[in-house]
């Protein structure tokens, strides 16, 4: 992301650069004040300016409900931890130690980001585990023969697995498409010309307005990609991620 700011950072003083040659070259007497064509460049930056609130509101929408999935995930482990109280005594042991094995490799796959191999490794371990502690809360709740031990342990475990899948698939699915990002960015740049563009009969020209306008627009395309993609960049979930850890502390063998 950092780069993909950077690069558009230059391309922004590039295409400004175009922008302001095109017009000195191009540019009639007549126009070099203000023309009508100021309404189509006044249309371009207020669908840039669209483009970008668009962009940043859904991307700090998906990383609050990131955030509450994280929390609610934290619940639904310690929820069914506890119910695990309702089985015999001789088939907690093992089942605790799947749900310690389980919790650090759900930690693991959002903490091992930005290396996706090592996430999707630790995915697949956490997914493995689930079907273990299902077998082996099965075969204890049968044990029991308790009808209200085995609805109450296994809905926690349903929640739990639910809530799990909901959040692999909110953060590491649920984005925007391609398409919005390339136009966002496709914008930026026939913005850039535009505004070297008009600067090309301006008096006093500066180039620390264009440097300064390149700065702004990459730096909040930078913020929205760095809240679209947390873990990627600057914009962590570690505080929230405390939660888990916490939860995982609370299950250590006495």
């Amino acid at each position: 992301m950092g780069f993909s700011s950077l690069g558009l950072f230059i391309g922004l003083l590039l295409a400004f650069g175009i922008g302001r040659h095109i017009g000195i070259r191009w540019l009639p007497e007549s126009e070099s004040e203000h023309t009508s064509s100021g309404l189509l460049d006044g249309a371009i930056f207020g669908l840039l300016g669209l483009l970008i609130a668009f962009t940043f509101s859904g991307a700090v929408s998906r990383f609050d409900d990131r955030k509450d999935l994280v929390i609610k995930e934290a619940n639904a482990i310690g929820t069914a931890y506890l119910r695990l109280d309702l089985l015999s005594a001789g088939a907690q042991p093992a089942l605790r130690a799947l749900f310690r094995q389980y919790l650090d490799a759900r930690l693991e796959v959002y903490q091992k980001l930005p290396d996706l191999a090592a996430s999707e490794a630790a995915l697949v371990r956490a997914n493995a585990l689930q079907g273990e502690i299902w077998s082996a809360s099965v075969k204890a709740c049968q044990a029991t023969g308790s009808v209200p031990t085995t609805t109450l342990l296994l809905a926690a475990l349903n929640e739990m697995f639910d809530i799990a899948t909901q959040r692999t698939i909110v953060a590491l699915e649920m984005h925007p498409p391609t398409i919005i990002f390339v136009m966002l960015f496709g914008l930026a740049l026939i913005s850039s010309v535009l505004a070297g563009y008009t600067t090309a009969g301006a008096r006093g020209y500066s180039l620390t307005h264009a440097v300064i306008f390149a700065a702004i627009i990459a730096g909040t395309v930078y913020v929205i990609l760095d809240i679209e993609y947390p873990r990627l960049g600057l914009i962590q979930l570690d505080s929230v991620d405390r939660v888990l850890v916490a939860l995982r502390k609370s299950m250590e063998s006495p």
